[in-house]
């Protein structure tokens, strides 16, 4: 029942990016994603529920923050090259953590059909957060249009990706 322009949906773990129990169970997985790239199981069931719902009650301008794979990702997610096919397409900003080792990228799960837009990766796993591969994301939006602009940024504050989301009429 919302009417705020924008709906911002943020998550502990991102909603495509395979993330493994490794090394102890490299078969359970952390995040949302099982890597079978198929119909929804387990914790996808959740999720296609809910974007089902968004679309059922034409929920639009939603965005997702998620983080937790120690680098930055934007992805663009689009039913036209999902699995599952039942939601609006939407935006997912993946950053963080701030203190970490920076590693990956990770493999995408395509059951919600996530396109990569962007992501910093570090040309050798494992880096010490003193080499500076730490993220952080912003978020503004226009008074006058609406319009959202999503930026990823180093630690240095140095905008490293930034896409400008205009509003849909809801």
């Amino acid at each position: 029942a919302s009417r705020a322009k924008w709906k911002v949906i943020a998550a502990d773990m991102p909603l495509s990016l395979v993330v493994r129990d490794v090394p102890l169970h490299p078969e359970v997985f952390e995040a949302v994603a099982n890597a079978d790239n198929g119909a929804p199981k387990g914790r996808e069931l959740e999720i296609a529920g809910l974007l089902q719902f968004i679309k059922r009650n034409r929920i639009h301008n939603v965005v997702w923050i998620t983080a937790d794979v120690h680098y930055c990702s934007a992805n663009y997610y689009d039913p036209r090259k999902a699995k599952f096919t039942e939601f609006l397409p939407f935006w997912e900003f993946v950053a963080g953590p701030l203190n970490a080792g920076t590693f990956g990228p990770n493999v995408l799960d395509t059951t919600f059909g996530p396109e990569v837009k962007y992501q910093c990766v570090p040309k050798k796993p494992n880096r010490a957060p003193s080499e500076g591969m730490q993220f952080f994301g912003k978020i503004k939006i226009d008074a006058r249009t609406s319009a959202m602009t999503v930026s990823l940024h180093n630690v240095a504050n140095e905008k490293l990706y930034s896409v400008v989301l205009p509003p849909l009429l809801s």
